[in-house]
Formats: C-alpha cells, structure tokens, sequence
C-alpha cells in the first residue's frame, strides 16, 4: 500500500473537533514538478511547430523583413508599391494613434505578409526540386551538370539547421503512375514465371483492364492524390496491417538483435538500467525534433512522420479492424517478469532516472517474489493470436475495474520490456544452432511473455544480451532500426559500466518500488487464454529459423567487382532458390518511398527476364564470359527496378490502391483479383546501417547489431533479411514453415553461401585478393 499512500497528495480525517487535514508535501512536490515538465513540453511544441511552420526560413528572418522595409520606408521609397498606404487607410485603429504610428503598423502588417509570401515560394520552389529525380539514374560518381546545378540550388532553398519535421512540408507527393506503363511493368516482370499459355491469358486480361475498369479506377485515384498527402499509405496501413485478423506474431512483427560477437555487461539488470535511459534519451531528442532529418547523398531528405508514433504507442484490437493509439509521453514503462506485470516508472522529482536507479528498480522486479495473479502469467498470450478472439477477450474481460486500470498501464507505457528469464545470444558449443534460438526467441518468444501490440518491445536476457521487436502497422523496420542504432551505441560508448559490470552513478534509496499491476482473471477469461496459446505456440512452433553470419567476404570484396552489393544478393538469391526448387518464384524486395510525403514502402520485382537469363546459363554451364554479361545486364535492370520503385513508378502499390477502388465501388475485376492472389514465394528486406557514424567499426567492429528478420510471408516460401556488417561480413535471417515439406531453412542457407562464393568466383576468377581480405579481417572478440 506504500505506493498509494505517495500518490495521495493530502488526507483529511473527521473528528469531534473537527476536520484533520494532513498535506503530503511529497506528492504535492511530485504534481508540481509533474505540471513544470508538461509546460516546458509545451512550450518546446510550440517552439518546434513555429520553427517547422516557416521552414525553410527562419524565425528570425522576420525580424530582417520589418528592418528592410521600414529602412526603404524612411528612404522616402514605397517597396510595397502602395500597398502600405491602402492598409493604412483601413486599418481599425484609435484616432488617438499618431500617422507616423499608423504608417509604422502597416508596415509591419505588409512585412509580414511579404515574408509569408517568401517562406510559401520558397516552399513551393524546393518542393518542385525535390520532384526531380533523374539524379538518381545517373553513374554513381559521373554527375550531369543538370544535377549539379539542381544540388546547389536544393541546398540553397533547403535553410540551415533543419529540425526532423522541417521538411514535411516541402516533400513532393507519391505521383500516379499511368495505368498503361503498370500494366506494361506488370506483364514484364510475370514473364520469367509462366509460360506462353499462361502469360498468353495474363495478357488478355490486363488489356481488357487497361481498356476498360482501369480508367474508371485511375480516375478515383487522381481524385485522391489530389486530397490527400499521400494516395497509399492510409489504406496501405488500414488494409494490409490493421484489417488483417489473422496472428501480428510472426506474421507481422519483426525483430532485431544484440550485437552479435560481445555482450557490453553479463548483468541483466544492468543491461535494462542502461538501454532504458538510452530509450529516453531518445525520446527527449525525438520531442525536441532534434534528430536529424535523413537526407540521401547528404541533399535530399527523406519523410521523417513515421517517428511520431514511436513511444507511448500500442495497437488496439477491434472485431472488423484495429487502430493504433498514441498518446502523450508516459513517465513509465510496462515490464513482464515470470508471470507478472509491474509499472516501472523512471521519472522522479521531474528528472529521469539515472542508469544507475533504473538498475536498482529493475533488480528489485527481478528479486521480488510475490507469484503472478491468477491467470496472468500467460495474459500476453491474447495479443500472440487471431486479433477478432482477442477484440472479444478485450471488451468481455478488460473494459472495466481493476483489469481495464492495468491493461491501461500497459498500452499506455512508453514501450514494454520483458526481463526473460533465459539465456541467448551466441554460445560457445553450439554458434548456429544458439543463432537460430536466438532468432525465434526475439521473433515469438514463449507466445506471452511479449506483449506484440506495444510498438516494440524491448528483451533483456538473463546474461545481459537484448533485442527488440515491433509491431508493424505504424511504421517500418528502418525507424526502430535508427532507435535501436541509438541505444546500442549509447549504452556501450557512451554509458558504459564499471567494472564490476554495473551502471555507473549513484542510488536513490527512497525511490517507490516498481508496481505490480494487479488482475481479476475469470476462469471463462483463463480459457480463451489457453485456446490464444494453443493458437499461437503452434504458429511459433511451425517457423523453422535459421540465422547465417557470412564472413568469407563481404561488399568491400563485391564493389571490387564493380556491383551494386544489393543486387549482388539478390542474383544470389535468385540462383540460389532455382537451385533448391528449380523454378523461379514471385520475389519481393522491400524499397521506400519515403523521398514523398508520408512514404512508406514498395515492392521491387526481383525476378526478371534478365535474372532467370543468367541463372539459366550459368546452371547450364555457359562460358563465364556469357554469364558475366548476362549478370551484368540482371544487376542494372535490378537497380533500374529499384530507382523506379523509390520514385514512384513501382508496381505493387498503384495495383493495390486500384484493387480498394473496385471494392469501394463493389466492383470485381479479373486481371486485380488474380494479380494480389499471387503468392511472394521469396519475401526479402536489406536492412542498411544508418547512424555509422555513431559506431567505431575500424576498431571496434564487434560492436554492430546482427541485424533483424521477419516470418515467411507464404506458407511454402522463404522470408529472407540481410545486412551488410563493414565491409567483410553479411548476415542473412532465414525464415520458413516446418509444415511445408519443400523448405528448409538450413538448406536454403547452405545454398545461399554456396551461390555467394560461385558468384565471387565468376565475377572475380582471381581469388587472391578475396583471401587475403579474409586473412586481415580485424579480430573480433568471442562471447565468453
């Protein structure tokens, strides 16, 4: 009861004398201090909204405008051309207010409507920049005049010091494709994958598309981009990730790992103390806006919205669709320990708690031995199956009373944290196989000791290794990954531990103890959590994982061979799954949009008529000098693919928003139906490194994260992410289903580093220089 005695700020008594009031000026400190910290957000708000509002132009620019104009004013010239004089004549203003004073007003009046004038051209003229997008077809390093003009005068319209948000405003929207050049690209990248009779068919009814129900739909679709910000994303997210009621674990949430090769502290409680406040160093930077906005090749930025919803957020169960769910930063976190769920709150006095203090609370979860409630050990079970059985559970179970009051505390937390109790990462007797445990442990985990609805979760293991998942539908992997980028190297380079391995500082012994949050589980609730495992641990039991660390060589090695390291993996993929199953399948690689406003992603076709060219000559024992052509020739049209994909002219995306069209109009159409039925037998995502600055990899190149992975998309394909470490490591997160007697995870492994190194060896014949990188990879050191 010690915790609700502190959240009482005064007690009063009744007596035959009289009222006894009793203030607690502790907890009245605590309200005042809470009250100081929400204004001071406020007014960092406000501040930030005004400083984005005018971008690219400052504040203070106005100030130079006023100057400039009373300066020419008291010149005896008009720059306003009359215009100063007309507002003066109807300016509201008291008789008693001097010509001089009235003339002076208007001034400013006309200033400032001229410097609105410049920030909205300005603001046009760079957005129109921002539209050209034939830079990104040239040569890398063979730049046209044309972009280089284009470059100065981006920068010189971009303004200086831009905040996360400053651009929002100045980004181009994702442009309609014709319906004629999708259908065109459509029709082109099923060739390789049907025969004539088939593609005779496929042919037939996309000209009948094209030429009927297509321009009825575009039609819509122009409407649409004309209104909106952005033509995709909204029924992107609602229809592909909210409105799906089958399992988010697995299916939808993703994950990322530790660094693979150390472990900064073995102390688990220590681990947690200092990646939370790293979270929450985070996060201060994220409400001041002052993360730096991506900008590719250092110009051109990138759509930062996707951020707003990183903390305090959660995914809301609903029986037709869900919704996500922001709210305002939470002072605490929500934190799973064997069984129960405790509120970890990390603001004290209005300061965020040190490493040290965050260690402290988190040791004494770990200590403390009160059992679970009835019932709620496995309650994170909900969230793990069908969304429709866990809407239901929600409103039956969890709309009132002391269960709706602690699943509020779990929602509403800055993110959930599980302290698990076992152990992960790479161990000594067994690498792969710990690899693979590791991987599945952050993909699923036990089915309820996540909670998958959180934004992301973060997983502190009883040796000191972490990880992270997230949930999908508010943003992509590559926002976590900058978060997750953030904390690795803030806890490790920044923080750091003593040498006894816990945080450095000192304690606050009064701090209150962690809360338990308390449940009412009915037995009716306790069965439909039993039937949301028994869904969910067969869903987890059927992924076959499989994580494999390359270190042969890595794209150092391959930009010696004058290749594009992205579509080197994916001719590797390729070759490799033709190998395996002896046909060629639906491939998708994940690209961003995100150079357009409230961007996402789309997909780049993999498999081409150039791609299954060269497969099939090499496998046929063409000559090398044939196969290196034909490679060739599958590397730039991929790349082609890929650039057109981020400019806007992909494929998938434009098919999909035509599909909902129909729906909405209850059309039906042969050719959409049959095209968003076909299965991605091979679903691939590179995930690149973005803060390399933050990380000293010449020396200490142990310290990067493994990367992350995702489930199988098909039941009887492959999910496949890769990252590149350096330049002599590459890791791939293979992922498949058990049940499908035609995959298997190591297999397919075996196969991808066998086509890795055949590629190598076609492209550069000459393997001294490959060995020798192998030989002078710096020394990274192995988990004890």
């Amino acid at each position: 009861m010690a915790e609700a005695h502190q959240a009482v700020a005064f007690q009063f008594t009744v007596t035959p004398e009289g009222i006894d009031l009793r203030l607690s000026h502790q907890a009245l400190s605590e309200i005042y201090l809470s009250g100081v910290r929400s204004w001071k957000k406020r007014i960092i708000r406000i501040k930030n909204s005004v400083i984005t509002g005018v971008y690219p132009a400052s504040p203070s620019s106005w100030l130079f405008v006023v100057i400039a104009i009373l300066a020419t004013m008291y010149t005896r010239s008009d720059p306003s051309m009359g215009i100063i004089a007309k507002i003066q004549e109807h300016l509201p203003v008291s008789q008693s207010m001097s010509s001089q004073c009235q003339a002076v007003v208007s001034a400013v009046l006309f200033s400032t409507m001229l410097w609105l004038l410049l920030i909205f051209t300005m603001r046009l003229c760079l957005k129109q920049l921002l539209s050209y997008h034939r830079w990104m077809f040239e040569q890398h390093g063979k730049m046209s005049t044309t972009t280089k003009i284009w470059v100065a005068l981006v920068r010189i319209f971009s303004g200086r010091k831009p905040l996360l948000y400053s651009y929002q405003g100045s980004l181009p929207n994702l442009p309609v494709p014709a319906i004629k050049d999708t259908v065109k690209r459509y029709l082109e990248s099923v060739r390789p994958l049907m025969n004539d009779g088939e593609y005779e068919r496929m042919t037939k009814l996309a000209t009948e598309f094209e030429s009927s129900l297509g321009n009825r739909l575009q039609w819509y679709l122009k409407l649409k981009a004309l209104w909106a910000s952005n033509y995709v994303s909204d029924w992107w997210e609602e229809y592909v990730y909210l409105r799906g009621r089958s399992p988010i674990m697995v299916n939808s949430n993703y994950y990322g790992m530790d660094f693979l090769y150390v472990t900064p502290t073995p102390i688990q409680a220590a681990r947690a103390g200092n990646s939370i406040h790293a979270f929450f160093l985070y996060r201060r930077k994220l409400n001041k806006e002052e993360i730096k906005p991506l900008l590719l090749r250092s110009t051109v930025p990138c759509c930062s919205y996707q951020f707003e919803r990183m903390f305090d957020s959660c995914r809301i169960p609903g029986s037709l669709t869900d919704t996500v769910q922001h709210w305002k930063d939470s002072d605490y976190v929500a934190v799973y320990h064997k069984g129960r769920y405790f509120r970890l709150r990390v603001y004290q006095a209005g300061r965020l708690l040190s490493p040290r203090e965050i260690e402290f609370q988190i040791q004494r979860i770990l200590d403390d031995p009160a059992p679970p409630s009835k019932g709620e050990a496995k309650l994170g079970a909900l969230t793990a199956a069908d969304r429709v059985s866990w809407a239901e559970a929600r409103v039956k179970y969890f709309s009132s009373g002391i269960n709706k009051r602690s699943l509020d505390v779990i929602e509403r937390a800055a993110f959930f944290v599980t302290l698990d109790d076992e152990e992960q990462g790479t161990m000594r007797d067994d690498q792969p196989a710990s690899l693979d445990n590791y991987a599945k442990s952050l993909l699923h985990g036990k089915c309820y000791d996540r909670w998958f609805d959180k934004s992301f979760s973060v997983i502190y293991y009883k040796n000191g290794k972490s990880g992270i998942n997230g949930e999908h539908s508010w943003a992509d992997a590559p926002v976590v990954a900058h978060v997750w980028e953030y904390v690795l190297a803030t806890d490790s380079f920044q923080l750091g531990y003593n040498e006894e391995g816990h945080c450095k500082g000192e304690v606050d012994a009064s701090l209150p103890q962690p809360q338990k949050l308390n449940w009412e589980i009915s037995p009716e609730c306790e069965e439909q959590i039993s039937r949301s495992l028994a869904v969910a641990q067969a869903l987890a039991d059927d992924v076959d994982f499989h994580v494999l660390s390359f270190r042969d060589f890595g794209k150092g090695q391959i930009k010696k061979c004058k290749v594009s390291p992205d579509a080197f993996i994916q001719m590797t993929l390729q070759l490799a799954y033709y190998r395996e199953r002896g046909t060629f399948c639906l491939t998708y690689e994940a690209s961003m949009t995100r150079l357009f406003r409230e961007g996402r992603t789309e997909t780049v076709r993999s498999c081409t008529n150039e791609s299954s060219a060269f497969v099939r000559a090499l496998e046929n024992g063409e000559p090398a000098d044939v196969c290196r052509r034909l490679f060739r020739g599958a590397s730039e049209k991929h790349q082609q693919l890929y650039r057109m994909a981020m400019t806007g002219a992909g494929i998938d995306r434009h098919i999909f928003c035509l599909y909902v069209v129909s729906k909405y109009l209850g059309l039906e159409s042969p050719f959409l139906k049959e095209v968003l039925a076909e299965p991605w037998r091979l679903s691939t995502s590179q995930t690149s490194i973005q803060q390399v600055e933050l990380f000293d990899l010449a020396n200490h190149p142990e310290y990067i994260s493994c990367g992350g992975g995702f489930g199988p998309v098909a039941d009887d394909g492959y999910g496949v992410s890769y990252n590149f470490i350096g330049e002599n490591v590459i890791n791939f997160h293979i992922s498949c289903k058990h049940s499908c007697p035609s995959t298997d995870a190591h297999k397919f492994g075996d196969q991808i580093r066998k086509a890795v190194n055949d590629l190598l060896q076609l492209l550069s014949p000459n393997q001294k220089e490959s060995s020798k990188t192998e030989e002078s990879q710096p020394k990274v050191k192995k988990e004890q």
